[in-house]
């Protein structure tokens, strides 16, 4: 699933694209992706986008009037074509603009979501109840350990929850306690705020190298140009089961954690 620098490189591919430009038409082959996408999305024709964000793993476009909220789900992308390009099987909308260039996504899987916001956006029941963005200002080390007191949820489900945090996905919540050296299944109520300092300082340095980077290179996703993230040559525990740990030597082991995949290494991670 494309997590959060996946998203961001996303968002920075198709902004310089999509920024100004006017919309000519909007073209939806079909519309059963997670939720039906609306058929007020032709509200969009005839208007430009104002802006380009990320909120979490959402794409905001903005127009003059409402906007659309975009997420890839687990497989979807997100291209820049011409509008003579044909449709593959899996190409479920396009947005094209005047300037003869379409917005295309796709999605084989079809847990993305195209939808259509008449108001302001952030008030959108997707958004309006998600955590602070892991690079802002808000999200800090007294915050996170505030949001822990008494919860015995392992540390690595509290910091994939949106409602804490937004946008750490699996594979850079396994890295960065690897970095913090705390282990995926502790409680979070029982990590100190020194510690928490430790794992927000980690989260915030493995999400920007990786959004420096491309992203991660997975099987479903590519960049918004066509080129896989190439992040994934320096992952340190994430899908590395049996190897050696960089740090001791010891192996990494993998562990299911509330129906994922954890990567950890026993030996560092306490």
């Amino acid at each position: 699933m494309p997590e959060l620098p996946e998203v961001e490189t996303t968002l920075r591919g198709i902004e310089p694209h999509l920024l100004d430009q006017r919309i000519r038409r909007v073209i939806v082959r079909d519309p059963r992706l997670r939720w039906p996408v609306p058929a007020e999305v032709s509200k969009a024709e005839g208007q430009s986008f104002v802006s380009l964000e990320r909120r979490g793993k959402y794409l905001l476009l903005k127009l003059q009037q409402g906007g659309l909220i975009i997420h890839l789900g687990m497989s979807g992308s997100l291209r820049i074509l011409q509008q003579t390009v044909d449709p593959e099987k899996h190409d479920h909308v396009d947005v094209e603009l005047e300037s003869g260039t379409c917005l295309r996504f796709n999605d084989p899987r079809r847990f993305g979501a195209f939808l259509w916001v008449d108001g302001e956006m952030q008030s959108h029941e997707l958004l309006r109840k998600l955590g602070p963005e892991p690079l802002s200002a808000d999200f800090t080390a007294d915050y996170l350990y505030q949001r822990s007191r008494n919860r015995n949820v392992a540390i690595k489900n509290f910091i994939m929850n949106g409602h804490i945090v937004v946008g750490v996905g699996n594979i850079y919540a396994s890295e960065a306690l690897f970095m913090a050296g705390i282990h995926p299944q502790r409680a979070a109520g029982r990590i100190s705020r020194q510690r928490y300092e430790g794992l927000v300082a980690a989260i915030r340095d493995v999400l920007d190298r990786a959004i420096r980077r491309g992203g991660t290179t997975l099987r479903d996703f590519v960049n918004s140009d066509g080129a896989p993230g190439y992040f994934a040559q320096e992952l340190l525990v994430y899908d590395r089961a049996g190897g050696d740990c960089f740090q001791c030597g010891s192996p990494v082991k993998q562990k299911v954690i509330g129906q994922r995949s954890s990567y950890y290494c026993p030996a560092c991670q306490r």
